[in-house]
């Protein structure tokens, strides 16, 4: 004689599904980063690269780059800083696509499909996770540029809203990276496919130039830039406008922080909107 019994799942309460969500979003998250803890190399390799513009942009070319009134290197160098920042947690979305595209090629996906867990946490774990790696590469990229000579000049309150807009726009990215990991097959398309148009994303901008220098067209494509906003803003917030420097009249140039701000929350809206669904679609 034999008996089978049923196990019936019951549905979470609606109050309680926030709850669960973000509960589940942690430990995805921790599950990230104690795998990023196991492989440093992820952490130094991704220096590297801000490292050298940091040092290339401000020892090879420094001395040749007019902003403002002034070709001074120190003024350029303190010019140069948001950017090399805005581009350091922007090119993070590489990695975050590259992360999730591995895990979907591995078969991780199907795996968190059989657990009673909110589909949207994998995601939103993971994000998190290169929110967390992307603050400690801002850190290390901060003090190397205080050693080579950055220097800020507002006070402690503004400087560190100017970090906290760089970790919205690298949070914002990353949910880019994401949707680009879930859209294909394997982690080396991912990396390709999450680093070739920021290329051109982060130099047609006021990164590592006045825009005001650029041809019209060129310009006015820097003014509305994302990337601009969130630079500008950090270089209004960090005390590093050089002398002589006239912003452009365009609106994001005039209310930086407020149009970085907005950039930000939009991208993240939207983006993590067709991430999810388009994560719901692969793992079901």
């Amino acid at each position: 004689m034999s008996a089978v019994s049923d196990t019936v799942r019951v549905p979470a309460a609606p109050g309680n599904a926030l709850t669960q969500s973000f509960r589940d979003s942690m430990v995805v998250a921790k599950r990230n980063l104690i795998r990023m803890s196991r492989i440093p190399e992820m952490l130094i390799f991704g220096l590297i690269q801000p490292i050298m513009f940091v040092v290339l942009f401000t020892y090879v070319f420094g001395g040749s780059i007019t902003v403002g009134s002034s070709t001074s290197t120190q003024a350029y160098r303190e010019f140069l800083m948001a950017g090399i920042f805005a581009q350091t947690v922007t090119f993070a979305t590489a990695g975050a696509g590259a992360g999730i595209a591995d895990d979907m090629h591995k078969g991780l996906i199907d795996r968190f499909r059989s657990l009673p867990m909110a589909r949207g946490a994998v995601l939103t774990g993971r994000t998190l996770a290169d929110l967390v790696q992307t603050a400690l590469t801002l850190v290390v990229l901060a003090i190397v540029a205080v050693i080579v000579g950055w220097r800020t000049h507002e006070n402690l309150g503004k400087v560190l809203a100017g970090f906290a807009l760089l970790l919205l726009l690298g949070y914002a990215f990353s949910w880019i990276g994401a949707l680009i990991g879930l859209t294909v097959r394997t982690p080396e398309a991912a990396t390709s496919g999450g680093l070739i148009w920021l290329f051109p994303l982060t130099f047609i901008s006021n990164a590592f130039v006045d825009a005001n220098h650029l041809p019209a067209f060129l310009r006015h494509i820097a003014e509305w830039n994302p990337f601009s906003a969130t630079v500008q803003a950090c270089r209004e917030l960090f005390g590093n406008l050089p002398p002589g420097f006239n912003a452009s009249d365009a609106w994001p140039m005039q209310h930086p922080v407020w149009a970085s701000l907005i950039w930000s929350v939009a991208i993240i809206l939207a983006f993590r909107t067709l991430a999810v669904r388009k994560y719901r679609r692969a793992a079901g």
